[in-house]
């Protein structure tokens, strides 16, 4: 008796095999990992990459884009052009400072410079924030040296995007690159995140900006000086009762203690799952778990980029003639460039915003459809995203 199986046996394990695919909808996913395999061939015709191993998930994955020249209007770094003098005084008045009383905070004992810029409270989802708008070039001086010294702050806000206190991201769990929007305002993008050491600061703008978003002019003080000697009573007294002051170097006035490491974070998401989550409030409405699923399809999350054998390319599968137009300069570099991933995530999500993905619903899958002309392929990304979105509760 031979020891293969009959030919009825087979059949039988094949419609079991065929029943359990269609229940499924055709898509089988790992849990706990990046690693979602489909049973259907790729649209765009790409090889389906053999898995071995499980893949990292997506806040393993790194992005990673070719090192980019700065432009020629980016801040260089700093060095003996830069003395640092720390604030050792913030204060902020009722009012606009008056030129002669900005004389005489100058004038007060033990104060070596002085320097009064805008500031203004707004909202974000929501949530306070007060900001201080600045010239970043007069105001690089002012800030811990590892911060002075890092271009991409000051270039940042140049060029008219947001820089947060470090705690300030830390507490409410902000995302380098993503896009805020301002109750009754703009959007703004978070370019950079740094210890700016300013108790009651949760970040800087530029001066031209905070202009725009109606701060007030003129009303928030910086002393620097010998460390716990400037007066806080001889600052009151040129201000007013009703100003508020902080001083800045208390420690120095009491016992010893040593101050915390300056930190600074500049415009790049660290993995990919960031990526994704920033890149996704570029559409308001839009899930980042949409983004992903196509990553995974189109690339692997950066690991094919192709081009594709119709001529796509980068991490997202851009026709270059779509990126034309659709393309952004996702992290403030200069250039919008198909192969970042930095770039083609963000133009990812513009271009299905432009085709009403962040209405959702029916809007949402005929948005995907125009990324790529297929039903199969909307229904795959449709049931990878479900994935990311249970994957990544």
């Amino acid at each position: 008796m031979s020891g293969l199986p009959s030919f009825r046996a087979v059949m039988l394990m094949i419609i079991a095999v065929l029943a359990i695919t269609t229940a499924t909808g055709g898509i089988v996913v790992i849990m706990g990992d990046d690693l979602v395999k489909t049973a259907n061939e790729p649209v765009r015709g790409q090889a389906t990459p053999r898995a071995r191993k499980p893949a990292p998930r997506l806040d393993q994955i790194v992005p990673s884009a070719e090192p980019v020249k700065e432009p020629v209007k980016e801040f260089g770094r700093g060095g003996p052009g830069v003395t640092v003098t720390p604030p050792r005084v913030l204060a902020v008045a009722a009012g606009t400072v008056p030129a002669k009383t900005r004389l005489a905070l100058g004038g007060l004992a033990h104060v070596e410079k002085a320097i009064v810029v805008d500031a203004g409270a707004l909202k974000v989802s929501g949530t306070g924030l007060n900001l201080l708008a600045v010239d970043p070039a007069a105001f690089r001086s002012w800030t811990p040296r590892q911060v002075a010294d890092e271009p991409g702050v000051w270039s940042a806000l140049a060029r008219g995007e947001w820089v947060a206190d470090a705690g300030t991201v830390r507490k409410y769990g902000l995302i380098l690159g993503a896009m805020y929007q301002v109750d009754g305002g703009p959007t703004l993008r978070l370019a950079a995140s740094a210890t700016l050491g300013l108790k009651g600061v949760d970040g800087l703008v530029s001066a031209d900006l905070g202009r725009s978003l109606g701060f007030a002019k003129d009303v928030a003080v910086l002393l620097h000086g010998k460390p716990g000697k400037i007066s806080e009573s001889g600052v009151r007294k040129l201000l007013g009762k009703r100003a508020q002051i902080v001083m800045l170097d208390a420690a120095h006035r009491t016992a010893r203690e040593e101050q915390p490491r300056a930190t600074v974070n500049v415009g790049r998401p660290g993995s990919y799952l960031e990526l994704y989550q920033a890149a996704a409030t570029r559409c308001p409405g839009l899930s980042w778990t949409v983004l992903a699923a196509i990553g995974q399809v189109e690339s692997g999350h950066g690991r094919n980029n192709g081009p594709s054998s119709a001529g796509a390319l980068g991490p997202m599968q851009f026709m270059p003639a779509t990126w034309k137009h659709y393309g952004v300069d996702g992290d403030g570099d200069g250039k919008s460039d198909i192969w970042s991933p930095y770039d083609a995530v963000p133009g990812a999500a513009n271009y299905l915003c432009a085709n009403g993905a962040g209405q959702g619903g029916e809007k949402l899958r005929k948005a995907i459809w125009f990324y790529n002309h297929s039903w199969d392929y909307v229904n795959k990304v449709m049931g990878i995203a479900e994935a990311y979105a249970r994957t990544y509760a």
